[in-house]
């Protein structure tokens, strides 16, 4: 009796599925659809997906004002149709699926309300309005990179966009600009905001360095990105901090100038959103060819600097109390800069505890080190510890075209050997930690400093002995990330957008790490945004929300961090709740100390 029964229900089923798809077909006013066969359920949703997206490219054009005038300017109208074709499975997250047959001979069948496409849309206009926001942001912070990478990726999605060329972006004082033209604009005014020059020239070995000075704006750029003429190719990428970079020129004969290509695409660096990236490989680049520069060596002495560059960090330090006798420690961090620049690692051992030798080793170990210019280093009282602030160091690796430029800390204990060594937060979250109406000690403030440079650091470093260390054993860990739901499933909710909430257990996440750890040749993490509260009870537990960039040699994401930290031991902090998620909640809101 139950067979019959369960015949009875596959037949039902099976009937009610075919209803469901005649129904779709007909009611062309309502549904777009496609229609796929294969061997695979895979390849029959491929072919379907491919019917699907021609139908949206079609609907979209004849609604859209994609034949305006603009087109001719910015080309919107080629650009769109070549960037429809990247939705995929990430993308098309709205549309819905019915498996007609099951494999070997597999047929699926795609649909669309007309209704959702609109709503695809909005969601990449909202993203191309948050780059574009970003952007502003970086450019009033002097992060350059930054600037011309939102900047540059939001006129990327435009073109992808069929209100591209009518787009209107509205400024923070109200005032209404055409969005295509005012990126295009943004992008320029960074490129003509930029002074470059050589502020000191090293003959190497086989090589010149040229020591660069970068300003935006009359200041100290706080990064920027560029790539230098090499006299048969251009450099890879090279990552500038706080208004320093280099470049190396193979032998020592003079030469007469250096050219330098500003960094503005950030296609590898796309790949923390696949929908940029899917668009970005299908698309035209846009060029702007105010990113060159030329910096004449023969009328410009080397030295005779136009800008006023300070050679330390610009952070406010009142919190905490300078070292009034430094004579030790600047002999000690001479002798630790000119090993690196030497090369000699191993001479400095007797200056350093067994750990804080083996974290130095690994420092260097990140990358080809390179010390980019003689730091005025600040020696800060911190307990027992003296910190030293810090040294620009460039870390190269050999099977990736990319640079990265980081300013190293020294930690002394209360005998006068280093025994910790981190990369250090930039000046902007460092200033927003020590501001002085903050009502938390001096104290708090640098135990929360180091806790952050020592996370990112374990991360950069792939110390998972450490990153073990500060979760409690019981931690809340929980990943937020977009999912698709099985296939095989047959309901309307089938291919909806779920954001998924994945809980790991402390050993769980540290399994995770251990394998991206193995599988990466670098890593390297970027903080913005960060935003740091007091919970209302446990004492010294504060709730650290960030926006970080995550850069591996084979993965990028971004994403929204926050973190429960217990530091009532302040030698010993504790991380009790950790959370990442893709995007912020509807709200704008991300996760924070009043949702735990």
């Amino acid at each position: 009796m139950k067979y019959c029964y369960l015949l009875a229900f596959l037949a039902f089923t099976n009937i009610a599925v075919s209803q469901s798809y005649e129904h779709i077909k007909r009611d062309s006013q309502t549904y777009l659809w496609g229609e796929g066969s294969g061997s695979t359920i895979n390849r029959a949703d491929t072919e379907a997906l491919s019917q699907l997206i021609s139908q949206i490219s079609v609907f979209v054009e004849t609604r859209s004002d994609l034949d305006t005038d603009q087109d001719d300017v910015f080309g919107f109208s080629q650009s769109f149709r070549e960037s429809v074709s990247t939705f995929s499975n990430a993308t098309l997250r709205n549309t819905e699926r019915i498996v007609l047959s099951d494999e070997p001979n597999a047929r699926v069948f795609r649909y669309v309300k007309r209704s959702e496409v609109d709503k695809i849309f909005r969601e990449r206009k909202n993203k191309i309005m948050e780059f574009a926001r970003y952007g502003q942001q970086a450019c009033n912070e002097a992060k350059v990179a930054d600037a011309l990478r939102y900047y540059y990726w939001a006129l990327t999605l435009l073109r992808s966009h069929p209100e591209g060329s009518s787009m209107v972006f509205t400024g923070s004082e109200g005032n209404e600009s055409l969005m295509a033209t005012w990126l295009h604009r943004q992008i320029n005014h960074v490129f003509a905001d930029i002074h470059i020059q050589v502020s000191d020239t090293r003959p190497m070995e086989g090589f010149t360095m040229y020591l660069l000075q970068i300003a935006y704006k009359g200041k100290p750029a706080v990064n920027f990105d560029y790539s230098y003429w090499t006299g048969r190719n251009y450099s890879s990428i090279m990552s500038s901090r706080n208004g320093f970079g280099t470049v190396e020129i193979m032998g020592n004969e003079p030469i007469q100038e250096l050219r330098i290509r500003a960094e503005y695409i950030f296609e590898g660096e796309a790949a923390i959103d696949q929908e940029l990236r899917d668009v970005m490989q299908r698309i035209d680049v846009i060029p702007f060819r105010n990113n060159h520069f030329s910096i004449p060596l023969v009328a410009q002495e080397a030295g005779k600097a136009t800008v006023d560059f300070p050679k330390a960090e610009i952070v406010n330090y009142r919190a905490v109390s300078e070292v009034q006798d430094k004579r030790k420690y600047e002999a000690v961090m001479n002798q630790l800069i000119a090993a690196v620049q030497k090369k000699e690692y191993e001479s400095v051992r007797r200056l350093f505890t067994n750990d804080g030798f083996e974290i130095y080793r690994s420092i260097l170990g990140y990358g080809r080190a390179v010390v980019i210019h003689k730091p005025n280093l600040r020696y800060l009282q911190y307990g027992s510890d003296v910190i030293v602030r810090s040294i620009p160091m460039r870390f190269s690796f050999p099977h990736n075209n990319r640079d990265f430029v980081e300013d190293v800390v020294v930690h002394f204990n209360s005998k006068g050997l280093i025994h910790n060594v981190t990369f250090g937060l930039d000046q902007i979250a460092l200033n927003d930690i020590l501001r002085e109406e903050l009502p938390w000690s001096s104290e708090v403030r640098w135990v929360l400093i180091n806790f952050m440079e020592n996370y990112k650091t374990a991360f950069a470093l792939k110390r998972l002995d450490y990153i073990e260390s500060i979760f409690d054993d019981e931690a809340l860990i929980i990943v937020g990330r977009i999912v698709q739901p099985s296939p095989y499933q047959e309901n309307r909710y089938t291919n909806n957008p779920i954001v998924k909430h994945t809980r790991y257990s402390k050993q769980q996440y540290i399994r995770n790490l251990r394998h991206a750890f193995n599988s990466n040749e670098f890593i390297n993490i970027r903080f913005q945004d960060n935003i740091i509260s007091k919970a209302g009870r446990g004492g010294e537990v504060y709730g650290i929300q960030i926006k970080q960039d995550y850069f591996s040699s084979n993965y990028g994401d971004t994403g929204y961090l926050f973190l429960m930290v217990d530091v009532n031991e302040p030698d010993t902090p504790v991380i009790h709740v950790r959370t990442w998620q893709p995007e912020k909640n509807p709200d704008g809101s991300i996760y924070g100390l009043a949702d735990f």
